[in-house]
């Protein structure tokens, strides 16, 4: 079953139809409910200090339910269940349904088991039927109750107004008009009615919604967008809502009709009417505000609607029993009745068509005075509107006109201020029209005795008052910013004027002051002669320089003058650069007192310049006689080295004359390294005298030495040689003649490849293998050179023909890769097969040191091989 279905005492449950069986098929239904609902449910328990978010949540324990029902009904229910088990939720839960059956509804289908699983549909019943017993059931209008009497209620506030007709609790209220309609017959300040719209329900709604919130105390139970978007809004959600509007104002502004109407207290219908007929609308007493007014149009519709009906009724009873007494005298031969004077039923009808005069007259001066109110309402709000506007934009607007921050202020913070004011300025010519508008409409109030005219006169005269005070200090401030800014803008210009003449006027002295400090470094008497003329031509420009600095100064003194003539509050130091002519005067004092300083450094640097021109002279003139001197002895000791004139005896001879001239040379050597001791003592490092360094001279006397040394020595080793190996003079001359031939480079010794070229001359034909073992004995420090004295070696033994088995196990050592063992593998790749199969063969395996498998030992078969040992 539905629980919409709860059985109500009296009938006002009836009304819910199939319709509201088919809208639970409809989402819509369940958001209006569910926020309206929760909406109204939590204006009462705020009450309390809490609310709700989920309404089929929050309920499910029964706590805020059991405390929803002791807000609205003021009475205490059984001490709740503080549990969180299921059986503790369902105890509130039946707690809350018992104490909703005792007000005499009888539920069905509500089940405390759904309230606790959160069902929607049983929540939102549940609820429903809270605000039908607490909230509408108690509503009586005329005999009618409940839904009815709220019905009813709505109809009879909303009559007067023009595009409301309320007939139901749904489409009725959908352009937003009925609920502006309550709102402005019980609080018209709230609403401007007249504004409204039939075609505009979204802002219908929307105004009646906030103003009930804001000023009603009434939640916003439902969006505007909520009831035009549906084609039907929800019954319950509208009669909840509605009916927080009829308790709102259920009780306000109830005034007696009695006291509206004269006493009706004379006995007889005849007397009724007739003191009825006595209530004048002569008094045309009118009230000072529009709410009064408005009051009193709503008494005399109100007579209309409610007490002249029942006199109408009077009078048609009255002239009915008047014709009917007549016709029963007269049917009984009675005579005629005749009422006194001033009561016939002509009597009647013209005080009647009189008090129906008196009504429209009434009327129209009602509608008169309500529509001259109305103006002068709508001209005291613009009055006052655009006073609080006014006074708003000119609060401080005296204060800071009346500033002197342009006395310490910069140019450009002037021309900013001016900037300001001016901006000002055109605002304030902008507000013109406002005062203007503001002192006609008090001119306009005073000539429609608006009641508060004084204080309206007293205000205008105000704003006229402070609107010329402005005016005034507004240009008492323009010329205070213009004259200043004048006097600031010729010293920013003489500011200006100093630091384009300061800044490169300090620059040349930073740089003077850096030269003239400069530690100079010379080395020829050229360079300083140099610094010496471009110091004298720097003291040429001195006088100019004086006077550039006297005319930046003179800059700065009239900036001074002016400041003291005409009382300008400086705000700061000069914009343009941070240069002071204290800084200016100190560095040019300290110029003047560093030139004689520069002089006399330059005077000793150009007397220590000559004395080292005089040492350079002195140790060039030496050097370029030894230098020359030394190469000779070089080259022609060499020459003596590789001729072949004469015995190697001869040679000898020749060579140790050599070595005593040079050695009889020292003393000049010694001379010169007295000399240059004395330059590197002077800090000379160039000497364009000579292109002899004291480093070449020592390195080329050693070379002399070393070599006339050596020469002798290889002479006498090649003496040595050919006596030992029977060589003749014969030989050593072609052994001479061949190596020089080869010594392309005739430094007396043969690289690997000269070498190589002078064996294969001599008919060698080897492999790379043979001749690096030949290198290995003639170059055995591996130089990569082949000297005369191991060139005759190895000839004298080739010639002999006698290797030895040293010389055996060199080679074969070659091929092993510098090993002392040999593989097959080696043998095979580096000689020719029989050769290599023979040592394989007869060589013995090697198990020395580091032996792997298949070494073979190639020192003992050398051995064997040359009969010192056997194979």
């Amino acid at each position: 079953m539905d629980p919409y279905d709860s059985q109500q005492t009296n009938d006002y449950m009836q009304p819910e139809d199939d319709w509201d069986r088919d809208l639970l098929l409809d989402p819509a239904w369940e958001k209006q409910q569910r926020k309206t609902f929760t909406a109204w449910c939590n204006s009462h328990l705020r009450k309390a200090g809490t609310q709700i978010e989920n309404i089929e949540e929050d309920f499910r324990d029964g706590l805020k339910l059991m405390l929803l029902l002791e807000v609205i009904s003021g009475e205490r229910l059984a001490k709740p269940e503080r549990g969180k088990m299921r059986v503790h939720k369902i105890s509130n839960v039946n707690k809350a349904l018992d104490f909703i059956a005792s007000k005499g509804v009888k539920l069905v289908s509500i089940g405390a088991e759904e309230i606790v699983d959160g069902n929607v549909k049983m929540t939102l019943g549940m609820i429903w039927t809270i605000i039908l017993r607490f909230a509408i059931q108690d509503i009586s209008v005329e005999e009618t109750s409940a839904k009815e009497g709220l019905l009813l209620w709505c109809q009879r506030k909303t009559a007067p107004y023009k595009n409301v007709n309320i007939q139901n609790f749904h489409i009725s209220w959908k352009d937003g008009l009925g609920f502006c309609a309550l709102i402005h017959r019980h609080r018209p300040e709230l609403i401007d009615y007249g504004k409204l719209r039939k075609d505009d329900p979204l802002t219908n709604l929307n105004t009646a919604f906030d103003v009930a919130e804001k000023y009603l105390d009434i939640p916003k139970m439902l969006d505007a967008e909520d009831i035009v978007g549906t084609a039907r809004p929800d019954e319950k959600a509208i009669m909840t809502y509605v009916s927080s509007f009829y308790h709102a104002f259920s009780g306000a502004q109830k005034v007696s009709q009695d006291s509206k109407l004269p006493p009706h207290s004379a006995p007889g219908p005849v007397a009724n009417v007739q003191t009825f007929f006595s209530f004048s609308f002569s008094s045309l007493a009118t009230e000072n505000t529009m709410q009064a007014m408005q009051q009193k149009l709503e008494d005399f519709r109100d007579y209309r609607r409610l007490h002249k009906p029942p006199k109408v009724q009077e009078k048609c009873q009255l002239e009915i029993n008047f014709n009917t007494l007549q016709t029963k005298l007269r049917l009984s031969n009675r005579p005629a009745f005749m009422p006194s004077e001033g009561k016939m039923v002509s009597d009647i009808n013209n005080a009647w068509a009189g008090l129906e005069q008196a009504e429209k007259g009434y009327e129209e001066w009602l509608l008169n005075e309500i529509r001259r109110l109305e103006r002068l309402d709508h001209l005291a709000e613009k009055f006052r509107q655009k006073a609080s506007i006014h006074e708003s934009w000119t609060d401080g607007k005296e204060a800071m006109l009346q500033q002197k921050d342009y006395e310490t202020a910069t140019l450009s913070e002037i021309k900013a201020l001016l900037k300001k004011h001016e901006a000002f300025e055109s605002d304030l010519a902008a507000h013109q029209d406002r005062v203007e508008q503001i002192a006609a409409i008090a001119q306009e109030l005073n000539e429609l005795d608006y009641y508060d005219s004084p204080s309206v006169n007293a205000r205008c005269q105000k704003i006229c008052d402070q609107w010329d005070n402005l005016g005034a200090l507004t240009q008492k401030r323009r010329e205070a910013l213009e004259r200043t800014e004048k006097l600031l803008e010729t010293i920013d210009q003489l500011y200006l004027e100093y630091a384009k003449r300061a800044a490169p006027f300090n620059n040349w002295m930073e740089g003077a002051m850096e030269d003239l400090q400069d530690t100079f470094i010379v080395h020829t008497i050229e360079e300083i002669q140099g610094l010496t003329t471009a110091h004298e031509q720097f003291k040429a420009t001195l006088p100019d320089a004086d006077k550039e600095r006297q005319a930046i100064l003179g800059i700065h003194n009239e900036v001074s003058k002016i400041v003291q003539t005409y009382h300008v509050n400086m705000a700061g130091t000069n914009p343009y650069t941070t240069i002071t002519p204290q800084e200016i005067n100190g560095k040019w004092d300290h110029v003047r007192q560093l030139v004689p300083r520069r002089d006399q450094a330059l005077m000793e640097e150009h007397a220590r310049q000559q004395h080292n021109e005089r040492l350079r002279k002195q140790f060039g003139a030496q050097a370029n006689v030894i230098g020359p001197w030394i190469q000779t002895k070089m080259e022609e000791i060499g020459r003596i080295s590789i001729e072949m004139h004469g015995t190697l005896e001869d040679q000898l001879n020749h060579l140790r004359q050599y070595e005593k001239s040079i050695v009889n040379y020292k003393p000049k050597i010694d001379q010169l390294e007295g000399d240059h001791q004395q330059i590197q003592e002077a800090l000379i490092f160039d000497n364009k005298h000579t292109n002899y360094t004291m480093e070449h001279i020592r390195v080329g006397w050693e070379q002399l030495l070393t070599t006339i040394a050596r020469t002798i020595n290889e002479v006498e080793n090649q003496i040595l040689t050919r006596d030992a190996k029977g060589i003749s003079q014969e030989q050593m001359n072609e052994f001479r003649a061949s190596f020089n031939h080869f010594d392309r480079k005739k430094t007396g010794m043969m690289d690997s490849e000269d070498f190589r070229a002078c064996l294969i001359s001599m008919g060698y034909n080897m492999g790379e293998a043979e001749f690096a073992r030949i290198m290995s004995i003639v170059d055995p420090n591996r130089l990569g050179v082949v000297t005369f004295q191991a060139f005759i070696d190895f000839m004298s033994r080739e010639t002999a023909d006698t290797d030895t088995a040293d010389q055996v196990m060199a080679s074969f050592k070659i091929l092993a890769g510098d090993k002392n063992y040999i593989t097959v593998d080696e043998l095979r790749r580096e000689l020719p097969p029989d050769q290599a199969e023979y040592c394989i063969a007869r060589m013995a395996p090697y198990h020395g040191p580091n032996a792997v498998p298949g070494a073979l030992d190639y020192m003992s078969f050398s051995t064997a091989l040359y009969g010192e040992s056997d194979l």
